[in-house]
């Protein structure tokens, strides 16, 4: 029997319900069970390609080419299994799903309404994607918050799912507890607040986990007891951790699993030793800092920095850094100030390794053309990721293939040198208007050469990764390029599409047109990231 968890948040968003699917997932593998996890999206947008990443975060692209929420990645990182399509859905796509359906006939005439069609599609998403992973447990994230308004299908959905399946679904809020610095004390009374609106849905949570900036006390689980009917074993302690790898093991402290599996009826298949512990004591012994520098244009909303919109590079970063038994000191860089300020591009010296990655737009283009010049010509390793590595194809094109005013056709489209073109099929998707969700998506094999740093950092001469792109190295200016001293050591060996550049008179100099940062994980780092940054490593001795 296929049984569900729930994951709803109280209070405020981005307090990380995303961390705690992912952990909960996590701790029943480790108990002998195949878990899988489900995002739901309340926004109308049928997929997360056309959101704003400073709004929503980094959009990650699954194996079979979603563009979904960022916290897809959380949950392969934790699992370390792949997240198919399947286990995602928006408000737009279930929406879509249900009027299509009603334009082919398949509700037999009935008159279709929200209540109950919509929750109904929902429940055959969650239900389908327990299937496709044969899974004993699928934990569905609910996002935003129980109180917005549009979530309320998705709790009804979670309600007629637990009518349909007595003993077999439970909820967990998490819940935050703020600490207000005039009064110095945890206050209760938001979750309290939290649950009420959570029970006017016709449900009742199961168990809180309670997120703060410190360890809930016992006079507060006692008081959430009273007033939110849950039974005080039953909250679960979150304090802010350095590492969201940590959060497993906070759970097991308060005996979570273990809460879980009784609510179930259940008992463990196996009681292994956690690999979170291992991977906690890694992280603590790395002191040797290696300073990355992340030059970009999605940091600033408002006066705030977000990291969310690069956070897969940032976690590859890491996993990499510790795999090496190094300490990560990442840097945000702003590329426009490259633009209005040139000369502060001296700054990058500083920087053991730079980065450059995905992107679109015209917008900080020129500063981080600037920075990747500076970090070629002064021999700093730079990875290039997707738009960085087709930056990279121009600047290299201007200034060492003497190609004067070479750009990509995606920022001058009359450009004299376009050695970044469009691809045909992505020309006439752009003519149609058919943008969401039509770029190059998912994995594409890619065929490596002899002798070359892809080559020696894989060690295998075929690779498969994830892509997201419209835009392609233009192969006409490939000769001119490769006798100017650019290697195209990766290739796509079903359309002799560039996949992979590189410099062989620099420490590390490459540039992926896929985005390896998708597949990296705590246990797995990428190869291409461990690299880089041991390179980095090398270069600031």
């Amino acid at each position: 029997m296929t049984r569900y968890i729930f994951v709803t948040g109280g209070v405020m968003s981005g307090i990380g319900k995303g961390i705690a699917t992912a952990s909960i997932a996590s701790l029943l593998e480790e108990r002998g069970y195949n878990t899988t996890a489900v995002k739901i999206d309340p926004y109308i947008n049928v997929d997360a390609g056309t959101m704003n990443p400073v709004e929503h975060g980094e959009v990650f692209v699954t194996e079979d080419g979603l563009e979904c929420d960022q916290d897809i990645g959380n949950y392969e990182r934790f699992l370390h299994k792949n997240i198919l399509k399947a286990n995602y859905m928006t408000t737009g796509l279930v929406y879509k799903t249900v009027i299509e359906n009603e334009r082919a006939l398949k509700y037999d005439g009935k008159c279709v309404e929200v209540v109950p069609h919509i929750p109904e599609e929902v429940i055959r998403r969650i239900k389908l994607a327990g299937k496709k992973s044969k899974a004993d447990f699928v934990l569905i994230e609910i996002g935003g918050t129980i109180g917005e308004y549009q979530n309320i299908l998705y709790l009804e959905a979670g309600r007629m799912l637990k009518i349909q399946n007595p003993g077999a679904v439970i909820f967990v809020i998490v819940s935050y507890l703020p600490v207000p610095s005039s009064l110095g004390e945890m206050k209760t009374k938001p979750t309290q607040y939290a649950v009420r609106t959570l029970n006017s849905a016709g449900l009742q949570p199961d168990i809180i986990i309670a997120r703060s900036s410190s360890p809930i006390d016992e006079p507060r689980k006692k008081k959430l007891s009273v007033f939110c009917n849950v039974a005080a074993e039953d909250i679960i302690s979150a304090p802010d951790v350095k590492s969201i790898y940590e959060v497993p093991i906070n759970f097991e402290r308060d005996q979570l699993t273990q809460r879980i599996l009784k609510k179930f009826g259940i008992a463990a298949r196996k009681n292994g030793h956690t690999p979170w512990v291992k991977l906690l004591k890694k992280i603590s012994l790395a002191k040797k800092e290696v300073k990355i520098g992340i030059v970009g244009k999605y940091f600033d909303t408002g006066k705030f920095v977000l990291k969310d919109s690069y956070i897969s590079v940032i976690e590859a970063i890491k996993h990499a850094a510790w795999s090496l038994n190094l300490k990560p000191e990442i840097q945000w860089i702003n590329a426009l100030d490259y633009e209005t300020k040139p000369r502060l591009v001296k700054e990058l010296k500083e920087y053991a390794g730079l980065i450059v990655p995905g992107g679109f737009g015209s917008r900080a283009v020129e500063g981080k053309i600037k920075a990747i010049n500076f970090a070629r010509e002064n021999k700093i390793p730079f990875l290039g990721l997707c738009y960085g590595m087709q930056l990279a194809t121009v600047e290299f094109a201007r200034n060492a293939a003497k190609l004067a005013k070479a750009h990509t056709t995606e920022i001058n489209p009359k450009t004299p040198h376009p050695v970044i073109h469009i691809l045909p099929e992505q020309e006439k998707n752009l003519e149609k208007g058919d943008l969401g969700g039509s770029m190059r998506l998912g994995a594409y094999r890619c065929r490596l050469a002899k002798d070359t740093i892809a080559q020696k950092a894989y060690g295998k001469n075929l690779i498969s990764e994830r892509h997201r792109h419209r835009y392609e190295v233009n192969n006409s200016y490939r000769a001119k390029l490769e006798k100017a001293g650019l290697t195209f050591s990766g290739l796509n060996p079903d359309r002799n599409l560039v996949e992979i550049i590189e410099l062989r008179n620099h420490p590390f100099f490459v540039g992926t047109q896929f985005h390896p940062e998708l597949k990296s994980r705590p246990f797995e780092p990428h190869p291409l990231f461990v690299e880089f940054v041991k390179a980095a490593s090398k270069s600031k001795k």
